[in-house]
């Protein structure tokens, strides 16, 4: 993995495009990602330029003679299959998942019912669609319960669920962001994320990062603007634990058709030590927080190097390697 992002003549990738800023809530994030890739691309050479879809209208980017994107969006309208839909029309490559594996990935029900049939761990959950149906889903699942919108990301609307009397509250707060929302049991112990880069046989995941958050409270704030949140890269698990979750993780990762890169988070329970995926991120956060940067500088990967080597794998769906 050390020899990721070198060898790349930069030239060839002509003018790139940072799509950052969009239309979804990750908006604030997604500028501070695109910033940093911006200025890493361009500290390598790289013909690379902002371009903010909320500003300007996509056919721009065949306007302006773009040849490729990095796509630094997160959420909707950026991560969820439809910008890679648009890019697909324009035949312009772009990093990261297809249409399709975007589209999945981003809807957290979708992606739970394919792990589930192909056998990966991941936990129990319901859909529902009222402060009823979450008491219902209470009973079923046991507190404490996770209730969070079915397709928004950076623990947006979540809510930790510890008995019936707040379940009403619980669902109208993730209902404001999607009218799909999931109830999912909650599992008690070590929190860990696991980054993939890579497409097909090809796809390999990268050192495991152990999040302690303050109070166990890893939410949007502590995620990305505040200081006391702790990230153990090496993660110091026991090296069993740490290649088992790498292996469920590029399994995770193949089985949504994913390419290029994404992050996909574990929660390991503490009384029997099994890891269950939660979620994958197809457009991972790419801040000064982030913490794909942060695994890809444990296997010795710097920043630039892996902006360049993400960017470097960028395709469209029709020409992309088959596993």
């Amino acid at each position: 993995m050390s020899m990721f992002g070198t060898n790349i003549d930069v030239k060839s990738l002509g003018k790139v495009a940072v799509l950052m800023g969009g239309r979804s809530s990750e908006r604030e994030v997604s500028l501070m990602s695109g910033t940093g890739v911006l200025a890493a691309l361009q500290s390598k050479g790289v013909d690379a330029h902002k371009f903010d879809p909320a500003e300007q209208g996509l056919d721009q980017l065949k306007v302006q003679g773009f040849d490729r994107c990095f796509i630094a969006l997160h959420g909707r309208y950026g991560e969820d299959g439809t910008v890679q839909g648009a890019l697909e029309l324009l035949d312009i490559p772009y990093t990261g998942s297809g249409v399709m594996a975007s589209s999945i990935a981003m809807d957290k029900i979708m992606t739970k019912r394919i792990w589930r049939f192909e056998g990966l761990p991941t936990p129990d959950w319901r859909m529902v669609d009222s402060a009823e149906a979450t008491r219902d889903a209470l009973q079923a699942l046991g507190a404490p319960m996770i209730v969070k919108p079915a397709r928004d990301g950076s623990s947006i609307g979540l809510t930790k669920v510890m008995n019936a009397d707040e379940c009403a509250k619980a669902y109208e707060l993730a209902a404001q962001y999607d009218a799909e929302v999931l109830c999912e049991q909650f599992i008690a112990g070590d929190e860990t994320t696991c980054p993939v880069l890579g497409t097909g046989a090809k796809a390999a995941a990268l050192p495991v990062i152990r999040i302690v958050a303050p109070e166990g409270n890893y939410d949007y704030q502590n995620k990305y603007f505040t200081d006391t949140t702790q990230y153990h890269c090496p993660s110091g698990l026991p090296a069993a634990e740490e290649a088992e979750i790498q292996r469920i993780v590029e399994k995770a990762f193949r089985t949504l058709g994913c390419r290029g890169w994404a992050r996909a988070d574990i929660m390991i329970r503490a009384s029997d030590r099994k890891p269950f995926l939660l979620e994958i991120n197809t457009s991972p956060g790419m801040t000064g927080h982030s913490l794909v940067p942060m695994a890809a500088r444990a296997s010795g990967v710097s920043y630039e190097n892996l902006c360049l080597g993400i960017l470097a794998m960028s395709t469209l769906d029709g020409e992309a390697e088959l596993p």
